[in-house]
C-alpha cells in the first residue's frame, strides 16, 4: 500500500520542482536575473529577422499561455481525485521532463551553444510527442482536464514543432549555410510545407485536436507576418507560411467535426 501511494507522490513532487526550474529558466530567458533575452543571445541567431522561417516577436507570447497552463496542470495533478489516476501516472514524468528541457534550452542558448540547443529542442519535441500519445490513447476525465491538460500540452507540442524548425534554421544560418544551389526562398517554402505535413499528421493521429493545430497555425501565421512586413522579406515564404497555417488548422477542424459526428451517430445507434 505504501508503494502505491509513494510513487504518485514522488511524481507530483517532481512535476512541482520541474515547474519551479522552468519558471526560473523562463525568467532568465526574458532578461530577469541578469540573463540575456533569447532573441539577443547567441549573437541574435534566434531573432525574428535571423532566417526566413523565424516567427515575428509577438508569436512568442504563446509562452505565457503555456506557462500558465503548466502551472494549472501542476495544481491539477495534486488534486486527490487525480493522485493515483493512471493517465496522470503516465503523464507526470514526461511533462516534468519537458519543463526541465525547456529550462535547459534557455540556458544552452544563453551560453551561445546553438547546436546543443538544437539537440535539446529535438529531445523536447520527442518527449512532447510521447505525452501526445498518452493524451490520445487515454481519454480525459472531463471538460476541465480536456482544457487544462490536453489543451496546454497540445499548445506546447504545436509551438515546439514550429520552434524546432526555426531553431535548426538558425543554427544552419549561423554556421554559414546559404542554401547552396537552392535559393533561400525555396528552402523556406520546402521547410514550411514540411511543417504543414507534420501538422496534418498530428491532426490525423489526434482526430483533430485543435490546440495542437492552433499553436502550429499561430507560429506559421507569425512567420508570414515577419516575412511580409519585415526583413528579410520573402513573398514566397510569407505565402507558404500562411497557406500552411490554413491547411493545418483546416485539417484539424474537419477531422474534429468528423470525430464528433461519428460519436453522435454511434451514441444514437
Amino acid at each position: 500500500m505504501a508503494d502505491a501511494t509513494t510513487a504518485p507522490r514522488l511524481q507530483q513532487v517532481a512535476v512541482t520542482a520541474s515547474l519551479l526550474v522552468c519558471v526560473v529558466g523562463s525568467m532568465i530567458g526574458v532578461g530577469v536575473f541578469g540573463g540575456t533575452r533569447v532573441s539577443e543571445a547567441a549573437g541574435g541567431a534566434l531573432a525574428a529577422d535571423a532566417t526566413l522561417v523565424a516567427p515575428a516577436s509577438p508569436a512568442f507570447s504563446i509562452w505565457t499561455v503555456i506557462y500558465l497552463g503548466l502551472a494549472g496542470y501542476t495544481v491539477f495533478q495534486w488534486l486527490p481525485a487525480h493522485a493515483a489516476d493512471d493517465r496522470q501516472r503516465r503523464l507526470r514524468l514526461p511533462v516534468a521532463a519537458t519543463m526541465l528541457l525547456n529550462a535547459a534550452w534557455i540556458l544552452v542558448v544563453q551560453a551561445g551553444a546553438l547546436w546543443w540547443s538544437v539537440l535539446v529542442i529535438v529531445v523536447l519535441l520527442a518527449v512532447l510527442a510521447r505525452t501526445f500519445l498518452v493524451l490520445v490513447r487515454t481519454p480525459a476525465s472531463g471538460v476541465v482536464e480536456r482544457v487544462l491538460v490536453d489543451g496546454t500540452l497540445g499548445l506546447y507540442l504545436g509551438w515546439v514543432c514550429v520552434a524546432t524548425v526555426a531553431n535548426v534554421a538558425a543554427a544552419l544560418a549561423a554556421a554559414g549555410f546559404d542554401g547552396g544551389a537552392v535559393a533561400a526562398d525555396w528552402w523556406a517554402v520546402g521547410i514550411l510545407a514540411a511543417v504543414a505535413a507534420v501538422g496534418v499528421a498530428l491532426a490525423v493521429r489526434g482526430q483533430g485536436r485543435i490546440a495542437v493545430a492552433a499553436a502550429i497555425a499561430w507560429g506559421l501565421a507569425w512567420v508570414a507576418v515577419a516575412r511580409s512586413g519585415g526583413e528579410p522579406a520573402s513573398a514566397p515564404a510569407a505565402a507558404s507560411a500562411l497557406a500552411a497555417a490554413v491547411v493545418v488548422l483546416g485539417a484539424a477542424v474537419v477531422l474534429r467535426l468528423r470525430a464528433v459526428r461519428g460519436r453522435v451517430v454511434e451514441g444514437a445507434s
